[in-house]
């Protein structure tokens, strides 16, 4: 008989932790590219503070939207709502309680604007994403990817109350990663998003042209991943990360292309994950070391 687990572990499941630690560093990067030496305290803290309350927030109301999707699929059949650990009931009075505290912290101690459009990219994943393009088309995620670059955003415009073209290059990135990281995951769940009548592309076009749709992807963010270096963005150093780090994406997306390997697609999406926290540890590491730039 499985052990209960804690009620403050069920309620933090709901928040998707790994997801939201991954959205909050890019946005805490954001926060620091933004700004030429030491960031204002109330941007860096409560900020990104603000944004991964909604971040939470939109990952909650995931969960109550996708429940019976859930219960279908082998990766999140054991999650709170669908083992009944958790109602409904109880999620959306998390979900508000997060939604509210990450509008009253953005608005008040930081400004109207990143407040904005925090709220807009939570509306944007948890219920334009989550409750009509994840169900209508196989560009769901192409579509949908926009909520989910925009922390990068975020984080810039709670130091300069602005949206700048660095920034903007910033949410591009993840925009073009986005796709070649969540299809690689969807080949190897093909049969689970069958099976529960979700239209990923594996599922309405086949394995094989996903392969190529990750491959071409992957060979247009090593295009974009370049141009924080050709803009004067970064320098040297980033350059340098940039370029072997896409080396290696490349290097797993041709084997996926040309290899019908089982494991692969979970190493290809497990290596996209480490490869968007290198590149931007790279871009704020470049940032505090001026003297490498070109």
């Amino acid at each position: 008989m499985a052990v209960a687990r804690p009620l403050w572990r069920r309620y933090l499941e709901l928040t998707k932790p790994k997801v939201v630690a991954l959205i909050t560093f890019t946005a805490i990067v954001g926060t620091l590219l933004a700004s030429p030496g030491a960031p204002p305290l109330d941007a860096l803290v409560f900020g990104n503070l603000g944004i991964a309350l909604a971040a939470a927030c939109a990952a909650t109301i995931n969960h109550v939207l996708d429940r019976r999707i859930d219960e279908l699929m082998a990766r999140t059949r054991a999650r709170p709502l669908p083992t009944g650990e958790l109602t409904e009931r109880n999620a959306l009075a998390f979900a508000a309680v997060l939604g509210v505290s990450s509008m009253a912290i953005l608005a008040f101690l930081v400004n109207l604007l990143t407040a904005v459009l925090t709220f807009l990219s939570l509306i944007g994943y948890a219920v334009v994403y989550t409750l009509w393009l994840k169900r209508a088309t196989s560009q769901n995620i192409v579509i949908g990817g926009a909520a989910g670059a925009a922390p990068p955003v975020l984080g810039w415009a709670a130091v300069t109350n602005s949206v700048d073209p660095d920034a903007l290059l910033l949410f591009l990135i993840i925009f073009i990663w986005t796709p070649p990281h969540f299809w690689a995951l969807a080949i190897a769940r093909r049969d689970e998003y069958a099976r529960a009548g979700i239209p990923m592309l594996p599922v309405t076009h086949g394995v094989e042209y996903t392969r190529l749709q990750v491959l071409l992807y992957t060979v247009l963010l090593v295009l974009v991943t370049l141009m924080p270096f050709i803009t004067h963005m970064s320098g040297l150093l980033y350059l340098a990360a940039a370029l072997v780090l896409n080396a290696g994406f490349l290097y797993y997306a041709l084997a996926l292309k040309i290899t019908a390997r089982v494991e692969l697609p979970m190493r290809v999406f497990r290596f996209s994950i480490t490869y968007l926290m290198w590149l931007f540890a790279a871009l704020l590491l470049d940032h505090y070391l001026p003297v490498l730039r070109a």
